[in-house]
């Protein structure tokens, strides 16, 4: 069965790479100027924000929760990123991932994720500090507030980085445990510098983002074999996870 676990997880992280050929951002290729930066920045806010695919209830002491994760993000300015990658068309954006999360006691969760956005030839990694105020039990749900971070690598043009402040709450039925939240994120954007060296770069300046989001989900625990699928609208743009692994 672990083997099992490794080979899906395998399969979903491999869909994730080999859909598309990765292409630079070239922001001197991006057409409408900063509009089109502040579009373009608000689209990776959303796709690169930490997005924890777990219930709100806490692991509890060194309990785990690690897998493997595709998210796909559907952007909301497809023809801005088209022209910043050179492609006729960007519909999806898909990231494989690598997430961990570790119990801790006092309700204090911590968690770490690395991603690949290969579309775009870049890749990031964040964590987050998540403390279950409301533990839950068989009559009340977990309730819990999470600080998040993420920090882009890679894009020789552009650089971002974000921070997001979340609530959720989660209520386990059996081996299913359904859970929603909102949030905020808060990003910067700033062209590189890289891109500021070129002979005649185009004018575009630091773009800050604030995005509000909100998220439902389910865990499913067999044991074994963990599931998690979570859909998340930040900003504009809509997100579609789903994470096999261990949970315990």
């Amino acid at each position: 069965m672990f083997k099992k676990t490794l080979l899906v997880g395998a399969v979903l992280a491999g869909l994730g790479m080999q859909s598309v050929q990765a292409a630079a951002i070239d922001l001197n290729s991006l057409t409408g100027g900063q509009a089109a930066f502040k579009a373009l920045s608000e689209d990776l806010t959303s796709a690169l924000s930490y997005k924890a695919i777990t219930p709100a209830e806490p692991l509890g002491i060194l309990g785990f929760d690690v897998g493997a994760e595709l998210t796909l993000t559907k952007p909301a300015n497809d023809d801005k990123w088209a022209s910043a990658i050179g492609e006729s068309s960007v519909s999806m954006l898909p990231m494989p991932k690598l997430h961990a999360h570790l119990g801790l006691p006092f309700g204090i969760d911590v968690g770490a994720v690395y991603s690949n956005l290969s579309v775009a030839d870049i890749s990031y990694f964040g964590g987050e500090l998540r403390y279950s105020f409301v533990g839950g039990n068989t009559l009340l749900p977990a309730v819990s507030v999470r600080g998040t971070m993420t920090k882009m690598s890679g894009a020789d043009h552009l650089d971002l980085d974000t921070k997001g402040l979340e609530l959720s709450i989660s209520k386990g039925f059996l081996m299913i445990t359904p859970y929603a939240g909102i949030g905020q994120v808060w990003a910067t954007s700033k062209p590189g510098a890289t891109f500021k060296a070129l002979p005649a770069p185009a004018t575009l300046s630091d773009v800050d983002v604030s995005q509000s989001k909100w998220f439902v989900g389910a865990n499913i625990n067999m044991g074994l074999m963990n599931f998690a699928f979570e859909t998340d609208k930040t900003g504009d743009a809509s997100s579609y996870s789903a994470k096999v692994g261990l949970r315990f």
